[in-house]
C-alpha cells in the first residue's frame, strides 16, 4: 500500500524522508535518530540537520508525505467496483502471511499512533488520516449505493464501524506474538458487511 512510495525519491527532500521512513520500519520510534537516519540517506548527514531540527519535524514530514501520496492516489484511481475496493482493504489488512516490510511498517504506524495520545502534532496527523481513510471507504459505499450494488444504508456509520476494527486490529497484531484470532475477526467483518452493504449481491464477502 505504501512501499512503492519511496522506491524512486526525486531530490534531497525526498530521499531524506525515504530515509527516515527505511530507518523508522527497521528500528522503530523509540530508536530512531537523526543520526541514524543521516547515516541511511545516501548524502551528506549533515543536509538533514540542515533541514531539521529533530527527529518529530522529520517523522511527521514523513508521515504527511506518506498520506499525501495516498489522497492523491485515492483521486486518481477513482471507483471502479466498490465491493472489490471494501474486500481489497479487508486483505491487506486481515491477510495471515504478510512481508516483513509490511509489518514492519503497520507496527511502525501504530507506534507513533501512541504518540499522539500526548503529542499533538501526532494528533492532529492521525485525525487527518483516519478521516480520509475512513471517507475513502464511506465513498465506496456510496458508490455501491448509487450503483444499485449496495442496499441503503448509512455509508458513514459502515465506514467507522470497518475503521475502527482494523485499527484494533492492527494494534492488537503489532504488539503481540499471536494472531490465529485474526481470521476469525476478518469472517465476522465480512458477515457484518454482508449483511449491510452486501446483501443484494449473492457471493461477496462469503465464505
Amino acid at each position: 500500500m505504501v512501499e512503492p512510495v519511496f522506491s524512486d525519491p526525486d531530490g534531497t527532500r525526498e530521499q531524506i524522508l525515504a530515509a527516515t521512513y527505511r530507518v523508522l520500519c527497521d528500528q522503530g520510534y523509540a530508536n530512531l535518530t537523526i543520526s541514524a537516519i543521516g547515516e541511511e540517506f545516501e548524502k551528506s548527514p549533515s543536509l538533514v540537520y540542515q533541514h531539521y531540527d529533530s527527529k518529530d519535524d522529520l517523522v511527521l514530514e514523513c508521515l504527511e508525505f506518506l498520506l499525501d501520496h495516498f489522497e492523491g492516489k485515492l483521486k486518481h484511481d477513482g471507483i471502479d467496483d466498490p465491493s472489490d475496493q471494501l474486500e481489497e482493504v479487508l486483505d491487506w489488512w486481515f491477510t495471515p502471511a504478510v512481508d516483513d516490510k509490511r509489518m514492519a511498517f503497520v507496527s511502525a504506524m501504530f507506534e507513533l499512533r501512541i504518540q499522539a495520545i500526548h503529542d499533538p502534532a501526532f494528533q492532529e496527523h492521525f485525525t487527518r488520516s483516519d478521516r480520509l481513510f475512513g471517507e475513502s471507504i464511506a465513498t465506496g459505499i456510496r458508490a455501491g449505493i448509487d450503483a444499485g450494488d449496495f442496499p441503503e444504508c448509512d455509508p458513514d456509520a459502515v465506514a467507522e464501524t470497518i475503521q475502527s476494527t482494523i485499527i484494533g486490529a492492527g494494534l492488537r497484531r503489532s504488539s503481540t506474538d499471536s494472531d490465529e484470532w485474526l481470521g476469525q475477526v476478518h469472517d465476522e467483518l465480512e458477515k457484518y458487511l454482508q449483511i449491510r452493504v452486501c446483501a443484494e449481491r449473492d457471493g461477496d464477502f462469503e465464505e
